[in-house]
C-alpha cells in the first residue's frame, strides 16, 4: 500500500444513510421504487476481485451480475434496450429469478439490473458503516480495482471490464486523497473516469468519460453524468476506446510505476485485430503493460507494449514464452514490492494441465528481451488460482484456490471440495520469490 495510512473516515455514512454514492446516485435509471430515490442498491452480487485503499478500506467488484435477471418480454423501451443488449441482461443464474421476484425484470420495474455492476467500498474497521457503491468508478463487469497513489497524492484506480471485446479503465480522484479524507469527502466520489485507447504506434490515450465532452451529449443519449456512469460501456463505445481481449486484473509495479493488465482470452468471431490484441482467435490470452507519461499516473497519455503472449511456448500459436513455462488464460495479477509480477490463470492451459501461478521478472519497456518466467506451482484439478498477496516483509504469501474439484483440501475421498487460502513460506524463512 502506498502513501501514509490513516484511519478511515466514512463521512458519507454518518451524513446520510445512502449506500450508493457518486455521480449516478439518485439517477432515474436507478429508481426501482424500493427506495424510490435511486440511492440504495439493497445488496451486492457476484463479487469478484479486490482492491484496497490507503485510508484502510476494501473494494469488492461486481462482475457477472447480468445473468441473474430474467427479463419479461416488452420490458425495455427503445432507450433501455441499448443498455440491456450492451450489458447482456438476461438469464436466471442459480435460479435466483425463479426464487426471488426482485430478479425478474418487468415493464413496471426495468431498472433493477442498473443497481449492479459497481465497485463496492467496505470499511472493515467500522462495524456501524454501510458498504457503499462508488458510482464514479463506472458500471461494468468489474474484475478488480487496483488503487495506486500518484506522486501528487491523488488516487488512481485501474480496472478491467471482464468481457470479450471490452475495455480498460482508470479513475483519478479530484484532489489528493489525504486532503479529501480530512475534509470528510470520499476520494472515490469526485474525480474523472477514463477509458483506454491503445494506438497502433505503441502510444495510448486516456479518454475522459465526462458528460458534455465529445459525443457524450444528450443528443447521443447521455442526458447527464449519471447517464454516462450507468451506461459506461455505451459511453466508451462512443469515444472509440480500444476493444480488448477480455480485460481482467491490473497491477502497478512499485519499483518502476509500470502498469500491467491481463487479457484472458478472446475467441469471439466479432473480434477486430489491433496492435494491442494481435491474435484472432486468441484462446491463450496475453498481458499488456504501459508507462504513464512522465511516470505520472494521472496523465492522459501513455506508452505501451506487449509484456508476453501466452500459449504453448516457443512461438507456437504466436506465443512469446518458453515451452517449459507454457501457460494460458492469465487472470489474477500482482506486482510485489521487488517488482516481480505474479501471474495466475483461469481457463484453458497448454497440454490441458491444471491452472497455475507463475512469477515473471520484467525487462524494460523498450527491451526486445522477453521477461524471465518461472512456474511457481500448479493448482488442483478443476480450480481457479486467484488472489495473491504477501505480508509486508514478503516472507509469508497468501494464495486463493477457488472451486477445486476432487476432495481437496482434505483429499481423504469423502469430503466435498472447498475453496481455501494457501499459506506459503520458505524453509529458510526468506523472502518469497528470491
Amino acid at each position: 500500500m502506498e502513501g501514509d495510512a490513516v484511519q478511515a473516515q466514512p463521512a458519507d455514512h454518518r451524513q446520510h444513510p445512502d449506500d450508493l454514492s457518486g455521480g449516478a446516485a439518485g439517477s432515474p435509471l436507478l429508481d426501482t421504487g424500493k427506495p424510490a430515490d435511486g440511492t440504495s442498491p439493497v445488496g451486492t452480487v457476484n463479487n469478484c476481485a479486490h482492491g484496497f485503499t490507503p485510508w484502510n478500506t476494501y473494494l469488492t467488484c461486481e462482475e457477472n451480475f447480468n445473468g441473474y435477471f430474467k427479463v419479461e418480454p416488452g420490458t425495455y423501451d427503445a432507450d433501455n434496450t441499448a443498455i440491456q443488449k450492451r450489458y447482456g441482461i438476461g438469464g436466471d443464474r442459480f435460479n435466483w429469478a425463479t426464487n426471488d421476484p426482485r430478479f425478474v425484470v418487468t415493464p413496471s420495474k426495468p431498472n433493477e439490473p442498473n443497481r449492479f455492476g459497481w465497485v463496492v467500498e467496505i470499511d472493515p474497521f467500522d462495524a456501524s458503516s454501510t458498504p457503499v457503491k462508488r458510482t464514479a468508478l463506472g458500471r461494468l463487469k468489474h474484475e478488480g480495482a487496483f488503487v495506486h497513489v500518484a506522486g501528487n497524492g491523488r488516487v488512481v484506480v485501474y480496472m478491467g471490464d471482464d468481457q470479450t471485446n471490452d475495455y480498460a479503465y482508470k479513475f483519478v480522484s479530484a484532489r489528493p486523497w489525504q486532503e479529501m479524507v480530512a475534509a470528510r469527502q470520499s476520494p472515490l466520489d469526485e474525480g474523472t473516469l477514463y477509458v483506454a485507447r491503445f494506438n497502433e504506434d505503441g502510444t495510448g490515450d486516456w479518454l475522459a468519460l465526462v458528460h458534455g465532452e465529445g459525443p457524450l451529449t444528450a443528443a447521443n443519449g447521455f442526458d447527464d453524468q449519471a447517464d454516462v456512469l450507468v451506461k459506461t460501456r455505451l459511453a466508451a463505445d462512443a469515444l472509440g476506446a480500444t476493444r480488448m481481449d477480455r480485460p481482467e486484473w491490473t497491477t502497478v509495479d512499485p519499483t518502476t510505476g509500470m502498469v500491467y493488465l491481463t487479457l484472458t482470452n478472446n475467441n469471439s468471431s466479432s473480434k477486430k485485430v489491433n496492435a494491442a490484441n494481435p491474435r484472432k482467435p486468441n484462446p491463450w490470452g496475453h498481458i499488456i503493460r504501459w508507462a504513464e507519461a512522465g511516470n505520472d499516473h494521472t496523465a492522459t497519455t501513455f506508452q505501451w507494449d506487449l509484456f508476453l503472449l501466452a500459449g504453448p511456448g516457443n512461438g507456437v500459436a504466436g506465443s512469446t514464452i518458453d515451452t517449459e513455462d507454457a501457460f494460458g488464460s492469465p487472470d489474477g495479477l500482482w506486482a510485489d514490492p521487488d517488482g516481480r509480477v505474479w501471474i495466475q490463470t483461469d481457463g484453458k492451459q497448454p497440454g490441458s494441465v491444471n491452472n497455475q501461478m507463475l512469477a515473471a521478472e520484467p525487462t524494460a519497456i523498450d527491451s526486445a528481451a522477453p521477461p524471465e518466467l518461472r512456474r511457481f506451482f500448479t493448482g488442483v484439478i478443476g480450480c481457479e488460482v486467484t488472489g495473491v498477496i504477501t505480508t509486508p516483509d514478503q516472507r509469508t504469501m497468501f494464495v486463493n484456490i477457488q472451486h477445486p474439484g476432487g476432495t481437496w483440501p482434505q483429499n481423504d475421498g469423502f469430503d466435498t471440495p472447498r475453496s481455501a487460502t494457501v499459506i506459503v513460506t520458505k524453509d529458510d524463512g526468506g523472502v518469497i520469490g528470491t
